[in-house]
């Protein structure tokens, strides 16, 4: 079992529980479950429609590799546009997750990791939002490790109402399907979108194959890769941060990287990072 000592953070306990937190992911997790019985083909592709776009968009395309690592370049607008995806996962406004993410690879598996597997899968996987420090609308503490953002005054005013553009697409949905919809499209698309991300975070850390001998515990996991649309070769990303593709070779199923390819080609996206990797590339061993 897992040491306080080992941790350097306080044990699980009631007293460290972000009640906020807690309560809403309960909550969504309950009506994700009810979701279920409402069932319909069309309720399916909304929310599989609106996962690839909180996610492969939002996520894959916005926060991680354009905001965080700032991958490519393109218009202002589409990057606002990006960044209010992102906040439809539920995962806090822009600054609060670059900062987060800067963090992880500054200290990545070390002191300072904010969800490194090290101290515990749980932990790494939802621990951290649930136990750990909640920053998610402290927009003057986070714009420390995310000054580029904090200095534009969309981010700073969406970082701290991060919830506004989901609320508002649960009464788009409820209007134009109606409550089983708004379970499917927000709560099951929500809560599914969550723990994919969150396998980054933890199964990327913990099992998989390693290309790179980089400085921590990332993997590269092939189904974690689908999940999240290419963000599951996560050595590739660690060795090659600043890479907007993380697939290295053919068989590296990266959607994102597909996608940046097709909006290159019509001009939306430009200058597109890209890791220098011999011809050869390196094999992957087995972790």
């Amino acid at each position: 079992m897992t040491t306080q000592a080992q941790t350097g953070r306080s044990p699980y306990s009631f007293s460290t529980l972000n009640l906020i937190t807690a309560f809403f992911m309960v909550a969504f997790h309950i009506l994700a479950i009810a979701a279920l019985f409402f069932f319909s083909w069309t309720n399916f592709f909304v929310a599989l429609a609106l996962h690839w776009l909180a996610v492969g968009f939002g996520i894959s395309l916005g926060y991680h590799r354009l905001h965080t690592h700032r991958g490519y370049k393109t218009s202002t607008a589409f990057e606002y546009f990006l960044a209010v995806c992102g906040t439809l996962t539920l995962e806090g406004g822009p600054i609060f997750w670059v900062a987060t993410h800067r963090l992880h690879h500054q200290h990545s598996d070390k002191d300072g990791d904010p969800h490194t597997p090290r101290e515990g899968g749980f932990w790494a996987h939802a621990g951290w939002i649930l136990f750990g420090d909640t920053h998610h609308n402290n927009t003057l503490v986070m714009a420390r490790y995310a000054p580029d953002l904090a200095a534009d005054g969309f981010y700073r005013w969406l970082n701290q109402f991060h919830y506004i553009p989901l609320t508002l697409s649960g009464f788009i949905l409820l209007a134009i399907g109606g409550w089983s919809m708004v379970l499917w499209g927000l709560f099951l698309r929500v809560v599914v979108g969550l723990h994919a991300t969150w396998l980054v975070n933890s199964a990327t850390h913990m099992w998989g194959s390693r290309r790179f001998a980089t400085r921590d515990d990332s993997r590269n996991s092939w189904w974690v890769a689908l999940l999240t649309f290419g963000e599951g070769w996560h050595n590739n990303h660690h060795a090659h941060p600043v890479s907007a593709r993380h697939g290295l070779v053919w068989y590296e199923f990266d959607i994102s990287w597909i996608t940046l390819k097709l909006l290159n080609a019509v001009g939306l996206v430009r200058d597109l990072k890209v890791a220098k990797v011999p011809a050869r590339v390196p094999q992957e061993e087995a972790a």
